[in-house]
């Protein structure tokens, strides 16, 4: 199951450069979690949100190629799939100028009931949502 690939663009800013003058690999993963979380609040409403909240696993990430300050970079994720209480995302982020992808990143997250953070299934109802 791959379910629809959701989309952020970003200009690398300086505070994202580090001492070997490109990306610091840690500033990937912070954005890969920024996409993670603006797709689930695009495709959910404030009552989904209220009973559900979700925490990461595991993560797992490939660098690809360098990118550097004032590139614009486009950040792809997407559900690849979803069993009992765990979901497994996947993301990537490519270059348009050139269309290198820079990185190919994959996260394990469980669900987890707002309230009791408990670990709940993730229903066909929630899932159909991405």
């Amino acid at each position: 199951m791959k379910s629809n690939v959701f989309t952020k663009e970003i200009l690398v800013p300086a505070s994202a450069i580090d001492e070997l003058g490109h990306v610091n690999n840690l500033i990937y993963m912070n954005w890969c979690l920024e996409a993670a979380e603006s797709h689930w609040l695009s495709a959910t409403n404030e009552d989904i949100r209220n009973e559900y909240v979700w925490v990461v696993l595991e993560h797992s990430i490939s660098y690809k190629n360098p990118s550097f300050e004032g590139e614009h970079l486009v950040i792809e994720t997407w559900i690849d799939s979803f069993k009992g209480v765990r979901s497994e995302r996947k993301y990537r982020i490519i270059r348009p100028s050139d269309q290198k992808t820079i990185i190919e990143a994959k996260s394990l997250w469980c669900l987890l009931n707002a309230k009791t953070h408990r670990p709940t299934i993730i229903t066909e109802d929630l899932a159909s949502l991405f």
